[in-house]
This record gives structure tokens, sequence and C-alpha cells, in this order.
């Protein structure tokens, strides 16, 4: 069985509702840990998150942890970075035995081609000043320099109220048009190649879309309506919603 989420952003909102999310998610991996092939996290799993040469940030102990026992198991977890948390180094692989991915992946799985992305730096370009922040801070120059002149605590403190004033621009409610140059670029993909499926994240709705080409899956967000996918070993994808208390 493989298992896919997305958009958790451990360590967002005050720390009563971080805590909640962080256990709701832990729980969750300990339950499809049971049959689980492999997990993977399509981005965003942090709110935010950099990493210095021997500095990682804060908190996060419990997720760590059953990150770790998945991977001394045999469980395999994927890790795909997203716009909160794309500085990842080395520490989730070396630690956790994470495999971390910085750009999307066709990957096959169950006997399906699937292509596997969080979504954020896909149709951008009628967006300058995105794309322009997106390729800032992907610059692996201008990430030394931060990482060499900012205090960890300053750079922590930027990162945290950067990240809440993204997640607050994305807006509080999404319309199901704003999939659509994610559906199209798929669609476009479908068209060179034989792909059975796509999955994003970053989107902050599920949504289950069949274009007639391949079939796009997005995961949703773990704050209001967490929903994840599982594909059976028959290659079978559904998309769920993870009951809250």
């Amino acid at each position: 069985m493989y298992y896919f989420a997305s958009d958790i952003h451990l360590g967002a909102g005050d720390e009563a509702t971080a805590r909640r999310i962080e256990a709701r998610f832990v729980g969750w991996l300990d339950s499809v840990s049971r049959d689980a092939d492999a997990v993977f996290l399509l981005g965003d799993l942090f709110d935010f998150w950099f990493e210095y040469g021997k500095v990682v940030p804060k908190g996060f102990v419990r997720t760590l942890a059953k990150l770790a026992e998945l991977t001394s198991r045999g469980v395999r977890v994927v890790f795909f970075t997203g716009n909160h948390d794309m500085w990842v180094g080395d520490y989730l692989h070396k630690e956790c035995g994470v495999e971390v991915h910085t750009s999307p992946k066709f990957m096959e799985l169950a006997g399906r081609q699937v292509f596997l992305a969080h979504g954020d730096n896909i149709r951008v370009d009628d967006q300058p000043m995105l794309k322009l922040m997106n390729t800032v801070f992907r610059s692996k120059v201008l990430r030394f320099l931060f990482s060499w002149l900012v205090h960890p605590d300053l750079a922590l403190r930027f990162g945290q109220w950067w990240s809440g004033h993204s997640r607050k621009s994305h807006g509080a409610v999404i319309e199901r048009s704003m999939l659509d140059p994610l559906v199209g670029y798929a669609d476009e993909l479908a068209a060179s190649r034989h792909l059975d499926c796509c999955i994003f994240g970053h989107m902050h709705l599920a949504a289950d879309i069949d274009t007639g080409h391949t079939r796009v899956i997005f995961l949703g967000e773990w704050e209001t309506a967490p929903a994840y996918a599982v594909m059976d070993d028959n290659g079978e994808l559904t998309l769920k919603y993870l009951k809250t208390e």
C-alpha cells in the first residue's frame, strides 16, 4: 500500500493548534504504517524549516521519532519539499532515513505511472513576482549567505512570520477554479506520455479530477479538513478524508 499526504504545516498556529495537528498526523502515520510499503509526503510538512549545518528548528520531536521508527521498520518514507520547507538539508535523511526530493518526479507504483509534486513552482509564468521569489528562495548562494549572516533565532522568527503571512495570503477560501492551472499542466503531461495519475499538494483543497487523459488528485490540508490518498497493490487510487476529533 502506498500513502500520500501533504500540507501538514507542523508548527503553524498557536501552541495548542500546532500540538493538535502534530498529534493527528503522528496518529495517522502510526495507523498507515501497519500495511504501508511507502509513505509519500508531498511538501509543506513543516510550516517553516531552515536547516543550518549543525542547527535544525526546535520541536517536531514526535513526528521525527515516528518517521525514524517507520524507516527503521523498512517503510519507505519519501519527502518532496514544498514552498514552506524547501530549505531542507541532509538532516531528515541522516537522522530519520527519509528520502528527500527537491523537484517533481515520475514514479512507477503498483504498475501505475504517477507524477508527484508539491505544485508550488508549476505554471507561475503569469505571476512574475511569485516566480522571482521562488528563484530567490531556491538560490543555493543566497541560502548559504543567509545561514552565515543570520543568527538561527532571528532566521526562525522571520521564517515563522513569513510562513504565516504566506498562508494568509493563500486565501481562506480556495475556489475549485484555482486548481485549473495544475489540472491543465497534468493534462499536457498526459498528452506527451502515458500517465495514470498526478498527485499534488499546495492548494489546500482536496479534489479528485478526471481530465479524460489522466487523473489528478489534490491532497488538501491538515488543519481543518485533513485528506490523504492511498494506492493499493492493484494500483487503485482513492482519496480519503481523515476523521477528526
